[in-house]
Parts: structure tokens; C-alpha cells; sequence
């Protein structure tokens, strides 16, 4: 039996910040897993106490992990004498996060340039749009650096 013990609030923020993720693209268990290790008090969970907390599945919980991990959503830990992982949020490492999305958006767009050089003309209104696109794209990426370093400077 799991020993986390959550409120009624926490049990119900578990759902609402789950809901808002899902809709964000992770799966129901993905985006349970993820809301439970951030609103639970208990900063590290095993995995049987993930399970048991959410009432998932082995395999569910298994996928839904290994999904956040490879989404850097959650990490892990090991301790000395113990065989099992205890998996965290890494929220707290969002600023990191934030920057690495947006090096990931120099990719795309750095494609979606090349794409537009091959198009041909036959569907300007569309090229245009494209291009329109890659503009923006730019301008995110510069603006959004520019906040997060004046946000540090505060």
C-alpha cells in the first residue's frame, strides 16, 4: 500500500493540472504521473507508490514513465542498498527546459525555411504564409531569450 497521502485539494489538483497536460499532449497516465509528483508533498516517488497512488496499472505507469523521461518531464534517482528508482518532477528546472524548446525551434524553423526555398510559385498566398511563419519564429525565439535573461536579472 502506498504511504503518500494526499489531501482532497491535492487529489483534486492532481486532476486539473492532469487535464491541462493532457491537453498539452501527454497521455491520461503520462499526465497523471507527471501532476502527482508535482503536487505531492513527498518530493520522490518509487514507482510502486506511484502506482498505488494512482491506481494505474504496472504497464500504464511503466509507458507513462518512461514517456516523461524521455520528454525530460521527470527524472530519477537511485539510492545506496535499494534496487528501485525514485522519480521526480523537474519543473523546478524549467528555465533549462524553456531555453533547450526554444534551440529546438531554431531546428524547425531552420526546416521550414528550406521547405519554403523548394516550394514552388503556384501557391503564393500559401508561400507567404510560410514565410510569415518563419518571421515570427524569429522573433519568438529573440523575444523569449530576451525575457528569460531579464528575468534572471531581477
Amino acid at each position: 500500500m502506498s504511504n503518500v497521502k494526499l489531501s482532497e485539494k491535492q487529489k483534486e489538483l492532481v486532476e486539473a493540472y492532469g487535464v491541462i497536460q493532457e491537453n498539452m499532449g501527454l497521455s491520461p497516465a503520462a499526465a497523471r504521473v507527471n501532476a502527482l509528483l508535482t503536487v505531492s508533498n513527498k518530493t520522490e516517488l518509487s514507482f510502486d507508490e506511484i502506482r498505488d497512488t494512482l491506481g494505474l496499472s504496472k504497464s500504464a505507469v511503466s509507458n507513462a514513465i518512461n514517456g516523461l523521461l524521455s520528454l525530460e518531464h521527470i527524472g530519477y534517482k537511485t539510492k545506496m542498498g535499494e534496487r528501485k528508482r525514485f522519480f521526480f518532477s523537474k519543473l523546478g528546472q524549467w528555465k533549462t527546459k524553456f531555453r533547450k524548446d526554444i534551440a529546438g525551434l531554431e531546428n524547425y524553423n531552420k526546416v521550414v525555411r528550406e521547405i519554403l526555398e523548394v516550394r514552388s510559385e503556384e501557391n503564393p498566398e500559401f508561400n507567404n504564409r510560410m514565410k510569415e511563419l518563419t518571421e515570427f519564429m524569429d522573433y519568438f525565439m529573440k523575444e523569449s531569450i530576451r525575457i528569460i535573461d531579464n528575468w534572471e536579472k531581477e
